[in-house]
């Protein structure tokens, strides 16, 4: 590293405007050991940079800085989508459950809406038949009347027939 003797003191902000970076920029160069730093009493880190101007120098990899600040926001951005993804599949997780606890409520009523009615004492709809049948039916619908009472159909067969 270099010598304190031959540097300049400066704040983390003061060494980032003079080394035209960021101040997280600077932070992680003293984290990785490659700015010499010290740590105030106060708690307020101190940058030594050169005099001889060789940090401040612009850098010819000025492209590779402006692609790493390009990765840097595009890996802010994913991690922003991600985020938003996770919350909307746990919204969707959440109505899926709700539907189905829904779905299971009313699968239950399906056998008492399909029971017959045994109170009810409702004629049953006379079909069609071919001709010729029409004497025996009557018949046989007379001699069902005198003996027993019309069996209930359940609803859906008197709707859809059959």
């Amino acid at each position: 590293m270099t010598s304190q003797a031959t540097s300049r003191r400066l704040t983390v902000q003061e060494a980032a405007e003079a080394l035209g970076t960021s101040v997280d920029a600077v932070r992680m160069r003293v984290r990785r050991g490659s700015l010499e730093s010290e740590k105030a009493p106060d708690g307020r880190v101190y940058v030594y940079l050169n005099d001889d101007s060789s940090e401040t120098r612009p850098r010819l990899d000025g492209e590779c800085t402006a692609l790493l600040e390009s990765k840097d926001e595009t890996i802010s951005i994913l991690r922003d989508q991600l985020r938003e993804e996770r919350e909307a599949r746990r919204r969707a997780d959440t109505i899926i459950a709700q539907l189905t606890q829904s779905n299971a409520a009313l699968a239950s009523r399906v056998p008492e809406l399909e029971a017959p009615s045994e109170t009810r004492d409702e004629p049953e709809t006379v079909e069609e038949e071919p001709e010729g049948a029409e004497e025996s039916h009557s018949a046989m619908v007379g001699a069902q009347q005198g003996t027993q009472r019309p069996r209930s159909r359940p609803w859906w067969r008197r709707i859809i027939g059959g």
